[in-house]
């Protein structure tokens, strides 16, 4: 099977699995986004989504959040995990995008990342889902599934991104990026997975890896 055909029976069996793909993480705004995805690192977004609606009761938005101590911010989020870093990166944010940016969460990849603990792979989710310009954030399920298909060296995410770009149609890249994060969770997990389950994997995946299993 060709690259060609392998991204053809992907994107064809991804959407009659996931033809809607809801954004995971609750938000109301760009803000709300921002630091539902920042709080995301390393945390489940079904801990996340329990954490966000008590830290947004008090500031869901930055005048408000600065109005917070890190502590009192580091407090609610603790669940989270990193909370000391994420705590400081919150607030930091919140003062350079009222100071810098009249209280708008900036709308491009270079003010979004010079925010304080702000990657690349959370500018991407916000530019992609908050204002609609085409990104293929990169996160554990894609970095897993690119390299079960074969479709990336699982070298890096770096890596993954790129070839990610190349071979998906840029017309899709937002919605495929959250149809293969669902389908990692339910069918390609990297622990208890079930080769049977993974269709996708189980047509095109890499000969090393169908055959251990």
């Amino acid at each position: 099977m060709t690259k060609k055909e392998k991204v053809d029976f992907i994107i064809k069996t991804l959407e009659d699995l996931y033809p809607n793909v809801p954004i995971p993480l609750a938000h109301k705004d760009s803000y709300t986004l921002l630091i539902a995805v920042l709080l995301s690192a390393q945390c489940t977004d079904e801990r996340v989504n329990k954490i966000t609606p008590i830290l947004f009761e008090k500031a869901d938005n930055p005048y408000d959040m600065i109005k917070l101590s890190i502590s009192e911010i580091e407090s609610i989020i603790r669940p989270c995990g990193l909370s000391p870093m994420k705590s400081k990166g919150i607030s930091g944010l919140s003062n350079i995008i009222i100071k810098k940016h009249n209280g708008n969460v900036p709308d491009n990849f270079d003010d979004l990342e010079k925010l304080p603990s702000v990657g690349h792979k959370t500018a991407s989710v916000v530019m992609s889902q908050a204002f609609g310009f085409p990104a293929f954030p990169v996160d554990t399920h894609i970095h897993r599934l690119m390299y079960r298909w074969g479709l990336s060296s699982g070298k890096n995410v770096v890596v993954t991104e790129k070839d990610a770009k190349r071979l998906f149609p840029k017309s899709l890249w937002n919605k495929l990026h959250l149809q293969i994060i669902y389908y990692g969770r339910e069918r390609s997990p990297a622990r208890g997975w079930d080769l049977n389950k993974d269709i996708i994997t189980k047509r095109v995946g890499r000969k090393s890896i169908t055959k251990k299993l």
